[in-house]
């Protein structure tokens, strides 16, 4: 027994779907013994029967044919009886598919009738031959189709043919369930008896004919592809620019689809006759509320207010069902975004926006007296912005969870303002991690870039009023240390109660420099909060990410950070952006700036839903803030508004230039009203309130009277400051880290070594598979091996000693962060920190969870391929807490060329601006390793040597065979040759012209405390263990750059032992001579400097030459702060040596430009510091490996060459 089912059927909508469900659930399983499933690929022609969900129907009949063949003449006896006596225009009622229930197993209780022009009703049962049946009836059928054409004509006919086909139903179904092909199932029955043909005709008098059918059928449809018209492309007609004389979407015209006239009917085979005709609405759309349906102009009417207003709504690229029946409820039920009532509701609470308009416009208007021609880049022409803040961070959403207990219920109707008074001492913000992260961009060009920064400070922060008007206060000097930065770029944190849900709410504004987007720090602020509380719902801290339009549209980075918003590591479960677009990129025109139609057109790849508003309309952004708020909180992904707004008002009076390029632009600005003026206008002409009431409404004055008495205040203790304190304005204070006026506990760091068992347990866990029935890969096995027999001779590599510093500080409760491209296995293959399962997908095991008991998380994850937004991320999160220890690794060294502005702008200056301090490690591999000449399959057995390895032969056939990858990639170009150390090391704080006090106590401590950024490039692992506990073990956080090994990750000679590693062991900023050289110094003719890899070319070289009492080697292990003490101690040794400095770099590159003028600086410049290296050039290595040997073969020359600098006075 076959199914009667074709592919259309697949097209069904889902009640129809959950209609069979619900049956098949319930029908005895003997039943259901049928055969294979059956899809035919046949047109639906061949079978009109099973079209569309008529399919869904005929099935249920066949199901009661299979229990009660009779079933089938109940139906149709209870349909005919069913149907009303005479044509009707009322709404359509329940489809026959409730009749047909009722029939075969009284489901859906009593039969309803069919309604006229039920769309369901004309599909749910066949059209068997109908013209044939028709002409076969007689000349008393024929007369039927004479009588006057009405809605109920198609179901007369049905109806009329099932009372006379009934037995053909009984033969096609036997013969289907005989096996019959597609098109022979089918027997015509005989021609009905005159007797019961008359009976029928005087039932039903009103038979119409197929024309009328399908016209109805065509109207329909046509009714359905206009609602979805309006869907989709309703936003392109929305009324959104608040000049009205620049289309939104940069377009005039109107699609063809959507009906800006009568005329425009045609397009769907409709015209204005219809206009008046009633529709079933389609289960896509909620425009009829609790009808079913409605008249096409009443369809048309509120198509255009749910997608034509002042909201335009773009989703239906959205792929989930769900998500898009969701936004249509919002937009499309009648009424859903109505903000205030009639006049009972008066001021109260419904037109609460005319309150929140009050303090952007009047602390605007007080900021303009007071300082009439300071920069400060207002709000003028998007004031909306602080209710829009303020709806999205006070919406009753998941933030209440974090939240404390309820304080004393406030008033029934609290003061909209009166919490801008001054906050109460006792409610220090550094009680709680703060649940709402909001970064403010710093320059969205032009004015709405620094933007509204002190509006947003005042109103939606409530940072103190006297702190924000003592930045605008020239006399003031900084008392804190670092250059600070403008008042615009500042950020601040608060707590304070959340009038909507009554409970607490911390809210932080992240600081900001003058650059267009930076936006994935929230980002990585917001996770490292939720990781902090415990939120991995998204259900206790949510950001606010504030954008430009021109920036949004232009900038790369927003789709990085886009791109990393449904990441497992990276996700934030849901941010909402907020554009202010003023439709102007500082004099650039949109239609010069973007492509696209919108600016916020990026959001489609992660399917976010963007909603754009006009910004005069404050109940529509109002609105639409809250609809934002509600859909992170319900499906926890990204949702953007786009506040359609203007430039500021006052900004064209104060800068004549803007008319240079904008003339018609501002000269409709100039014409524009205040939005709160316009709005309370509104509020007359609907009645709301009367022209009295809005001349002198007594509770908006005295709004208005209060926060100008509070502004007035605030502004008399502003001078009473003396000073201005750049750490009243932390994005993210750290409790309990800093004493009570901000300085570190202590300036001393404890021994970073451990104790023997630690680092045999730990080294124990990395070389085994710490779970069971776990198998991994047999090379991976071989590496596991290797690390045993390590930890069994204590001595550890590089893998080893990062995963050794990596569990300790594990253990110690420091939650640790690895993000990167490749970072789970290495670049290299050399790390192998997650484990994969080889017989099961997707299983995988990280050993380094499994150290102990109660240890912090530690999360490893693989990033996409991006530096600018990943390394911004973690910036973010570093600087959420001080007791986690955050890093980044580039695959190779110059891949943070891609996120220099973060490096630049944030990581560099960031404490000298904002007194911020952040821990951040970035591992940058870097090393001229030139080109291995033999492939890694010709490379077994043979050892170590690789032409461009620089190491000595005699390496196992083990390490070949297994770790074969290191060769396919660390040589992948001249590019991955450099780091670009001396671009870093350019940037350091430090003076190489004077030389610091080298008796004062704690000296590298001090040092480290003053500079802005430690950079190091380690040359043993052990050394690279010491960096990465301290890092944590300091009493402050200064982000800290190492240049990570390639070749020497697996280099025999680079280990260390236990012993180096052991509690009283610290790190190493130089790595002093220790050899025969060192034994007597005055025999040492040439002391030279060195950093790195380039140490293990120089000591092969001088053993080779047989010069190890004559050339002593110190290496620098920690470049900047620059070690001046232990070099001078290093001079002074040597008295009879000259010095050079030795780099594999180019001499225009690397560290010689930064080591020269410091050595010379130590030494009092008593000696020259000589150079022994490459020569300039301009890109970081050559790619012949040719050249490479040469260079390489010049430069240990020249170092070991005792006459190479007599020719040089």
């Amino acid at each position: 027994m076959f199914h009667l089912r074709t592919c259309a059927t697949k097209l069904r909508p889902l009640t129809a779907s959950q209609t069979v469900k619900t049956f098949s659930q319930n029908r005895p399983a003997a039943a259901r013994t049928l055969g294979q499933i059956r899809c035919y690929t046949a047109p639906v022609a061949a079978e009109p029967f099973l079209s569309g969900t008529s399919s869904n129907y005929v099935e249920e009949m066949y199901y009661a044919w299979l229990e009660n063949p009779k079933s089938v003449h109940k139906i149709i006896v209870l349909m005919v009886s069913s149907c009303p006596g005479k044509a009707s225009y009322g709404p359509p009622v329940p489809p026959v598919r409730h009749v047909l229930l009722s029939a075969s197993h009284d489901m859906l209780g009593p039969p309803e009738p069919v309604g006229p022009g039920s769309r369901e009703a004309l599909r749910a049962f066949p059209r068997l031959d109908r013209e044939k049946r028709i002409a076969a009836a007689g000349p008393g059928l024929r007369s039927l189709q004479r009588q006057p054409r009405g809605l109920w004509s198609a179901t007369s006919v049905t109806v009329l043919t099932f009372a006379h086909a009934w037995e053909s139903w009984d033969i096609f179904f036997r013969n289907t369930n005989a096996g019959a092909p597609p098109g022979t199932a089918y027997q015509s029955p005989l021609p009905l008896s005159m007797g019961a043909l008359s009976a029928v005709a005087r039932a039903q008098p009103l038979v119409g004919t197929q024309t009328n059918v399908d016209k109805l059928v065509e109207d329909h449809l046509a009714v359905q592809s206009l609602i979805r018209a309006y869907q989709i492309r309703g936003h392109h007609v929305a009324q959104l620019d608040p000049l009205g004389i620049l289309d939104a979407d940069l377009d005039s015209s109107v699609p063809a689809d959507i009906i800006s006239s009568t005329d425009k009917l045609g397009f769907y085979g409709l015209d204005e006759s219809d206009l008046d005709k009633v529709f079933h609405l389609p289960t896509t759309t909620f425009i009829g509320g609790q009808e079913s349906a409605l008249p096409l102009r009443e369809i048309i009417r509120r198509l255009e207010n749910a997608y034509c207003q002042h909201i335009g709504v773009e989703f239906m690229f959205i792929n989930d069902l769900e998500q898009c029946q969701w936004i249509r409820r919002k937009f499309e039920t009648p009424g859903s975004h109505a903000v205030h009532q009639r006049r009972e509701a008066h001021f109260a609470g419904q037109a609460r926006a005319v309150y929140e308009a009050v303090a952007p416009s009047r602390f605007e208007e007080f900021l303009q007296r007071k300082w009439s021609s300071e920069k400060r880049f207002g709000l003028e022409g998007c004031e909306v912005l602080i209710p829009a803040l303020k709806t999205s961070s006070t919406s009753p959403h998941p933030l209440a969870y974090l939240s404390t207990p309820p304080h004393p219920a406030p008033p029934a109707h609290p003061a909209p303002l009166a919490h801008l008074s001054t906050p109460s001492p006792t409610q220090h913000p550094l009680a709680h991690p703060a649940p709402l992260a909001l970064q403010l961009p710093s320059r969205l060009r032009p004015q709405v870039a620094q933007a509204g920064a002190a509006e947003v400070l005042a109103n939606v922060i409530r940072k103190e009023l006297e702190q924000i008007f003592c930045q605008f206060d020239s006399k003031l000097e900084a008392a804190d240390e670092g250059s600070g930065d403008v008042k615009y770029h500042l950020g601040m944190y608060h707590r304070r109660i959340n009038r909507v849900t009554d409970r607490n709410i911390t809210l932080s504004l992240v600081a900001n420099p003058s650059h267009l987007e930076a936006r994935p720090r929230g980002d990585g602020q917001d996770q490292s909060r939720a990781v902090l509380c415990g939120d991995t719902e998204g259900k206790k801290v949510m950001a606010i990410l504030l954008h430009g339009d021109a920036a949004f549209a232009g900038q790369g980075i927003v789709y990085e950070t886009f791109h990393l918003s449904d990441l497992p590591s990276y996700t934030t479960h849901g941010t909402v952006h907020v554009v202010v677009n003023n439709q102007i990129g500082f004099t650039t025109d949109p239609r010069m700036a973007r492509s696209s139609p919108y600016p916020t057109d990026v959001a489609r790849v992660v399917n976010a839903p963007i909603f754009h508003v006009n910004s005069d309309d404050p109940e529509a952004v109002m609105y639409v803030c809250k609809v934002a708020a509600e859909w992170r909180n319900t499906f926890h992904k990204d949702v953007v508004v786009d506040l359609v707004s203007v430039l500021p008002a006052q900004r064209p009076q104060r800068d004549g230039r803007a008319m240079f390029t904008q003339p018609l632009m501002y000269k409709q600005i100039r014409k524009q009203k205040p939005v709160l003026q316009k709005y309370a206008e509104l509020l007359v002409s609907q009645g709301v309130v009367n022209q009295p009431e809005y001349e002198r409404p007594p509770a908006l004055q005295e709004e208005i009277s209060k926060y100008d008495k509070i502004c007035e205040e605030a502004f008399a203790r502003s001078k009473d400051e003396k000073i201005l304190h750049i750490k009243h304005w932390l994005d993210s204070p750290w409790p309990g880290f800093f004493t009570l006026d901000g300085q570190p506990r202590s300036m001393t760091c404890p021994s970073t070594g451990l104790e023997e068992d630690i680092l045999a347990h730990i080294g124990s866990v990395a070389s085994s598979v710490p779970v069971e029935n776990f198998t991994i890969h047999g090379g991976l096995s071989r590496i596991l091996k290797t690390r045993g027999e390590l930890v069994k001779n204590r001595t550890v590599d590089w893998a080893l000693a990062e995963y050794m510093a990596f569990g300790s500080l594990l253990k110690e409760g420091i939650h640790i962060r690895l993000s990167g491209q490749d970072v789970e296995r290495g670049t290299f293959s050399h790390r192998h920190h997650v484990l994969h399962d080889q017989n099961v997908d997707k299983k995988t095991c990280i050993p380094m969870n499994h150290l102990w008991p109660n240890q912090a998380p530690y999360t490893v994850c693989n990033s996409s391929l991006s530096e600018y937004g990943v390394l911004g991320f973690e910036l973010g999160f570093a600087m959420a807490s001080p007791n986690a220890l955050v890093l980044w690794e580039a695959q190779f060294g110059d891949f943070h060329n891609t996120a220099q502005c973060i490096i630049d702008q944030f990581i560099c200056p960031g404490q000298a601006k904002w007194v911020r301090q952040n821990g951040i490690v970035l591992l940058l591999p870097h090393g001229m390793e030139g080109m291995v000449s033999p492939a890694p399959a010709l490379c077994r057995g043979r050892g170590w040597g690789g032409g461009g390895w620089g190491l000595p032969a005699g390496g196992s056939r083990g390490v070949w065979e297994t770790e074969m990858g290191l060769n396919r990639t660390c040589f992948q170009g001249p590019e991955h040759s450099s780091a670009r150390p001396e671009r870093f090391l350019q940037m350091c704080n430090d003076d190489p012209d004077v030389l610091p006090n080298l008796q004062e106590a704690n000296f590298d401590i001090t040092q480290l405390y003053d500079c802005n950024w430690v950079v190091v490039n380690c040359s043993s692992p052990g050394n690279f263990f010491h960096v990465l506990r301290r890092q944590i073990l300091l009493p402050f956080r200064k982000p800290l750059i190492v240049f990570t090994p390639k070749s020497l990750l697996r280099h025999p000679e680079a280990r260390t032992s236990f012993d180096e590693m052991l509690p009283g062991t610290h790190f190493q900023r130089v790595i002093p001579e220790d050899g025969p050289a060192a034994q007597n110094p005055e025999n040492v003719k040439r002391l030279l400097f060195c950093t790195g890899k380039v140490y293990y070319d120089l000591t092969r070289e001088r053993k080779a030459r047989d010069m190890v009492e004559q050339v002593a080697i110190t290496r620098i292990e920690q470049l900047s702060p620059f070690p001046f003490d232990l070099l001078l101690q290093e001079v002074q040794k040597y008295p009879n040596a000259e010095l050079a400095w030795c780099q594999e770099e180019h001499k225009n590159q690397g560290y010689y430009d930064y080591v020269k003028p410091r050595l010379r600086t130590t030494i009092s410049r008593a000696k020259p510091v000589w150079y022994a290296g490459r020569d300039p050039a301009a890109a970081p290595a050559t790619g012949n490996k040719k050249t490479h040997l040469t260079e390489l073969q010049r430069l240990l020359d020249t170092a070991f060459d005792l006459d190479a600098f007599k020719n040089f006075s």
